[in-house]
C-alpha cells in the first residue's frame, strides 16, 4: 500500500529526530555544559519542556503509528481489507495533528526563547541581560554574561536545532495529514497519488539508507 510506506518512512525518520529533541531539552537544563547551582538559575524557557514534551514525547506515538500503518487495517473492519486500510489512514491523521501540535509548541517555544536570550549572571545575578532579539547580530553583547560561560552560545545553538527540528517535524506531519486524506478516500496505490509520487521516491529511499 502506496500510503503505508509512505507512512512507515515518515515514521522511521520522524522517531530520531524526536530523539534528538528529548536530549537538546536535557542539555539545557545544564547551563554552559555545567549543572546549574539553583533552578532558577535556568533559562525560563527549558522548563517548558518543548523539546521533551512536544517534539519528544507527543511526537513518539505519531511516529509509530506511522510505522504501523503498512501492515494495520484495523482488523479488516468487518472482513473488509479495503474499509480497513481506510480506517487506519483516517486514525493516522488524528495522530498527525497530535504530532503538529507538539512540534508546533516546541517551536513557538524555541522561537521565544531566542528572541528572549539566555538567562545568565550579571553583577553577581542571574536575569535576561538581552531584550527584542538584540544580541542576535550584536556579538559583543555577549561579553556582558559573566557566566556560565559560553551560557550565550549554549543557548542559541541547542534552542536553534529545536527550532529546525520542530519545524520539519510540522512538515512531516503536514505531509501524513495529506497523505492520510489520500488514503482515506482512494484506499490505495491509484491516481490520487500520482501528485506525491516525488515525495514517496525521496522517503522510499531515504528509508532504505537509514535501515542499510
Amino acid at each position: 500500500m502506496c500510503s503505508g510506506n509512505f507512512a512507515k518512512c515518515l515514521g522511521i525518520t520522524l522517531i530520531p529526530l524526536a530523539i534528538l529533541s528529548f536530549l537538546c531539552n536535557i542539555l539545557l537544563l545544564f547551563p554552559g555544559g555545567k549543572p546549574a547551582e539553583n533552578n532558577d538559575d535556568i533559562t525560563d524557557e527549558v522548563w517548558y519542556f518543548g523539546g521533551i514534551l512536544g517534539s519528544g514525547i507527543l511526537m513518539i506515538f505519531p511516529a509509530l503509528v506511522f510505522l504501523g500503518l503498512k501492515t494495520n487495517n484495523c482488523c479488516g473492519c468487518c472482513g473488509n481489507e479495503s474499509c480497513g486500510t481506510r480506517c487506519a489512514m483516517f486514525f493516522s491523521i488524528i495522530f498527525a495533528g497530535v504530532g503538529l501540535v507538539g512540534a508546533g509548541y516546541s517551536f513557538i517555544v524555541s522561537a521565544l526563547a531566542i528572541n528572549h536570550g539566555p538567562k545568565c549572571l550579571i553583577n553577581g545575578t542571574f536575569t535576561y541581560p538581552f531584550t527584542d532579539g538584540d544580541y542576535l547580530s550584536n556579538h559583543t553583547m555577549w561579553d556582558a554574561c559573566e557566566g556560565p560561560s559560553d551560557i550565550v552560545t549554549w543557548h542559541l545553538t541547542l534552542f536553534s536545532m529545536l527550532l529546525i527540528m520542530g519545524l520539519v517535524q510540522v512538515v512531516l506531519c503536514g505531509f501524513q495529514v495529506i497523505n492520510g486524506l489520500i488514503g482515506t478516500i482512494f484506499g490505495d496505490c491509484c491516481c490520487g497519488y500520482a501528485i506525491f509520487s516525488f515525495l514517496f521516491l525521496f522517503f522510499e529511499n531515504h528509508c532504505v539508507v537509514t535501515q542499510v
